[in-house]
């Protein structure tokens, strides 16, 4: 598969399935309701982008951090890693939503509360289930889709407990 970056996003209009990792559980606010707690792990969110700028700039609003928080996945993706993003032109995020019908939807309403077929736009991605299965899934009789790298993620930081920092460690022995 094509990894390709933002760049190379059409700024036509269509549907996108943003990739996220959630490292530790974050509060979800929808509307005026009780904030919902997500858990850890890895999601996939379906939109749709048909306004000026289309899945280019759909795509990269998601792909940053510092934003004022619009929509459901905002909360998301400000407090998790977008690993990537599948672009699909001239499709709906509901259909998408439908062809990841095998996935679990953690919380009803997210991202769909102006859609009255899906209970949600945000499906949960076990480890289990490869990256490939999603792409073949969401090429079901359509054209592949178009896998965009997200913004570059740096490693989480080592444990302090993973060594002694107490002690001064030994230089290296000279050669």
């Amino acid at each position: 598969m094509q990894r390709l970056s933002l760049e190379c996003c059409p700024d036509a209009s269509g549907a996108y399935v943003v990739a996220l990792r959630i490292a530790a559980p974050v509060s979800v606010r929808l509307g005026k309701a009780a904030p919902v707690a997500l858990a850890a792990g890895r999601y996939l969110y379906c939109g749709s982008a048909y306004g000026p700028g289309g899945l280019r700039a759909r795509l990269g609003r998601h792909f940053r951090r510092d934003k004022s928080i619009r929509w459901h996945i905002d909360q998301l993706t400000t407090a998790g890693d977008v690993l990537g993003a599948w672009a699909i032109p001239q499709r709906d995020e509901c259909e998408l939503v439908r062809r990841l019908g095998f996935l679990h939807s953690p919380i009803a309403g997210f991202g769909a509360s102006d859609c009255p077929d899906c209970r949600s736009h945000l499906l949960h991605w076990p480890q289990r289930i490869a990256r490939s299965a999603i792409t073949t899934a969401l090429a079901a009789n359509a054209a592949r889709p178009l896998w965009l790298n997200g913004p570059t993620i740096s490693p989480p930081p080592r444990a302090a407990a993973s060594r002694d920092t107490s002690r001064p460690r030994p230089s290296p022995a000279p050669e």
